[in-house]
């Protein structure tokens, strides 16, 4: 069977379970470099929808339970929710190759740059997933354990049908966050003295430095072929698509380094 990126992404996307769907996006990745070349097609769409187990129950933000770092079972909380980011995070990354490698604006000499990039997200998403159940295991915690919410995946629905938008949000906006958030968490890990949850999280903080530039790089591209200055586009995409303004305080080293500059996210926060 000749391999496809595009109908594998589809593929993988419908995994219910998460050590399947965290496999596959490795997968994908292997067979990627076996076999990359210039041009996929393919007839076959996306879910909006992607598999998911029966646990963790959903709920709103609002209801998802604070974490205490001053017991296994509060730093596996914390794991957990980041871990189910991350899950989201892998299905994001197929979801940008099944839904968008084949995007009139993905012209063929661009397409292998696409997936090449997707495809490192979402192994490296796969890859971080893992690291964060097997740091919650030795503390108690199984995934499923705790309830979480579905913002990210909201974020990637109501982007469906527009690439610009979908760059804009999900990379740029919202792991941007994490970038943000991460040091002040390995700060609290650190100081009583988690070095494993430390090491987990480090790895996760050097990759999606790279994941939001990867993002930023791909949208810079779109807006120039659509006929938009980026940092005006940006602004309005995150107005129509994103609730909220941004929170300060920002990393702004960090953000610099993955090619978001101040004036991309500044006029936009909250201060």
């Amino acid at each position: 069977m000749t391999f496809n990126p595009i109908e594998q992404a589809c593929s993988l996307l419908l995994c219910p379970r998460p050590d399947e769907k965290s496999a596959s996006a490795l997968a994908l990745r292997e067979h990627w470099h076996a076999s990359k070349r210039n041009k996929y097609e393919t007839n076959v769409l996306p879910e909006n929808t992607p598999g998911r187990p029966e646990k963790p129950d959903l709920v709103l933000p609002s209801e998802v339970p604070r974490r205490r770092l001053g017991s296994p079972q509060g730093r596996g909380a914390l794991l957990h929710a980041i871990a189910h980011i991350e899950l989201n995070a892998i299905d994001l990354a197929a979801d940008m190759i099944a839904r968008f490698a084949g995007h009139p604006l993905i012209f063929p000499d661009f397409q292998t740059d696409f997936i090449e990039d997707w495809s490192r997200v979402c192994a490296e998403e796969a890859k971080h997933f893992n690291l964060l159940t097997d740091r919650m295991e030795s503390l108690g915690v199984t995934y499923g354990d705790y309830p979480a919410h579905n913002g990210l995946w909201d974020a990637a629905f109501k982007t469906r049908h527009d690439i610009a938008a979908r760059l804009a949000i999900a990379p740029m906006v919202l792991e941007a966050r994490g970038l943000d958030v991460t040091p002040g968490m390995i700060k609290k890990l650190d100081k009583i003295g988690d070095q494993k949850s430390v090491e987990v999280l480090r790895v996760i903080y050097e990759d999606e430095i790279g994941h939001v530039r990867i993002g930023a790089k791909w949208f810079q591209a779109i807006a120039e072929m659509e006929g938009e200055s980026p940092r005006p586009y940006f602004h309005q995409l995150v107005k129509t698509y994103f609730a909220g303004q941004l929170k300060p305080p920002f990393n702004v080293q960090a953000r610099t380094l993955a090619g978001l500059t101040e004036d991309y996210y500044a006029p936009l926060a909250n201060c």
